[in-house]
């Protein structure tokens, strides 16, 4: 199987996104269309949350979801299998990297709602 003029063939580090979280790991079996990835590192931690409802904190169910665990064996569609070519983190850190950064990029979230909600409430009154 080719991709990207690299091969992906069994002990291949590869890049997985599985989900809503990407991860690097190895690739340990195929079985078209599918491959199972033993996980290695966190490029990206899952989102929380309804993902039918995204954005929506009123939700019946908030779903908390865990970043796959080290060597975890994930079974995936082949398509979302890319091969990687860099250093591969250490677990624990890339793990801590990539919650930082979901937690980073919520709170920017938050902070870019609120202020909208300023703007507006001042449009509100400048309406009246």
């Amino acid at each position: 199987m080719k991709e990207t003029g690299q091969q992906l063939e069994i002990g291949s580090t590869v890049k997985m996104d599985y989900k809503t979280g990407v991860y690097v790991g190895e690739l340990i079996e195929v079985n078209a269309p599918r491959g199972v990835v033993k996980v290695l590192a966190v490029l990206k931690h899952p989102d929380q949350g309804d993902l039918h409802n995204p954005y929506d904190p009123d939700v019946p169910m908030f779903h908390e979801r865990r970043a796959l665990s080290y060597t975890e064996k994930a079974l995936t569609l082949l398509r979302d299998i890319k091969p990687y070519a860099g250093k591969v983190p250490e677990y624990k850190a890339s793990l801590a990297q990539a919650l930082q950064a979901e937690i980073d990029m919520l709170d920017k979230l938050k902070r870019w709602a609120e202020r909208g909600l300023e703007q507006l409430e001042g449009l509100g009154r400048e309406y009246k």
